[in-house]
């Protein structure tokens, strides 16, 4: 039994923000549904001469930490903005490559040589044939992921923000942000980026709504315990008195019941993967279980 239309226009509406099948290839067969740009990618690879580019298998070294590289050669900007153009359309697709391209989205108004090169390492990574896997008879239970990388970007030394979001086994949103404020301590990054995860689950159950689909309170799975009972207790005191207002938005939706902050073990959190560079072994594992996988072995 192949997945309903109903369900393939949901996801389109999750995903990409409207119905239009356009906006990437789709391969469904027997109950399941592949997303995949593979033709993109290849007609990426060949726009930029990178055709014949040796595969790497992660996106950035996990020893990668990009900065403004002042004294770096510079490199022509439209070419450099053309590349990151490109990528940025095909994370739509591909939330393995969604935090790397994001980090170098940040040098484009003055792109160096040390910037190029990780840009067309991305390039070369694109070479495997991935796509996101949904399957059939997934429960509709959404499920949050929140994590941050505490003053990961050295140049103005912010916090990353990386979140995704389940439907039963389908990761169905996923971001990779920088956060506009600078972070005193890890928890208060990771407060910070779980108020913009509980922002995504909120609008994610409207839109569920209007298929009819009710969602109760949605757990949102945080590695750090402070950030986890900071939720939890309105008791303002010296190490949270300092954090914007704004932020606490995730308290107050935390008390209305609409979303339960729950500590996860760091090697389980899945948004871990959208907020650093990462090893082999790790950036692998939890490509596998976000559902990225190489659709060519289920045809």
């Amino acid at each position: 039994m192949g997945i309903s239309s109903f369900a393939k226009s949901m996801l389109m509406i999750l995903i990409f923000g409207c119905t239009n099948e356009k906006l990437s290839h789709e391969f469904a067969s027997e109950g399941r549904i592949f997303i995949h740009q593979e033709k993109y990618c290849r007609d990426l690879l060949k726009k930029f001469k990178m055709g014949d580019c040796k595969p790497i298998s992660t996106p950035m070294s996990m020893n990668e930490h990009l900065d403004a590289d002042v004294d770096g050669k510079p490199v022509d900007q439209s070419i450099y903005r053309s590349m990151i153009g490109s990528l940025l359309y095909l994370t739509a697709s591909r939330p393995d490559i969604m935090f790397s391209v994001c980090l170098c989205t940040r040098f484009q108004a003055a792109p160096k040589e040390s910037h190029l090169t990780a840009v067309k390492r991305i390039l070369r990574y694109l070479k495997h044939t991935l796509s996101l896997w949904y399957p059939e008879g997934a429960k509709l239970e959404l499920l949050g992921y929140s994590d941050s990388d505490f003053i990961g970007y050295h140049v103005d030394r912010k916090s990353t923000s990386g979140g995704c979001h389940l439907l039963g086994r389908s990761l169905v949103s996923w971001s990779s942000k920088k956060q506009n404020c600078v972070a005193l301590s890890t928890a208060e990054a990771e407060y910070i980026a779980a108020g913009a995860c509980c922002a995504q689950i909120l609008y994610m159950k409207q839109s569920l709504l209007d298929f009819g689909v009710v969602c109760g309170s949605v757990p949102l799975l945080c590695d750090n315990e402070s950030a986890a009972k900071i939720a939890k207790n309105p008791v303002q005191h010296s190490r949270t008195k300092h954090i914007d207002i704004r932020h606490h938005f995730l308290r107050d939706h935390e008390a209305k019941g609409d979303i339960t902050v729950t500590r996860v073990r760091s090697k389980e959190q899945l948004a871990n993967i959208f907020t650093k560079p990462l090893g082999e072994e790790t950036f692998c594992r939890l490509r596998s279980e976000l559902n990225v996988l190489d659709w060519s072995n289920f045809m």
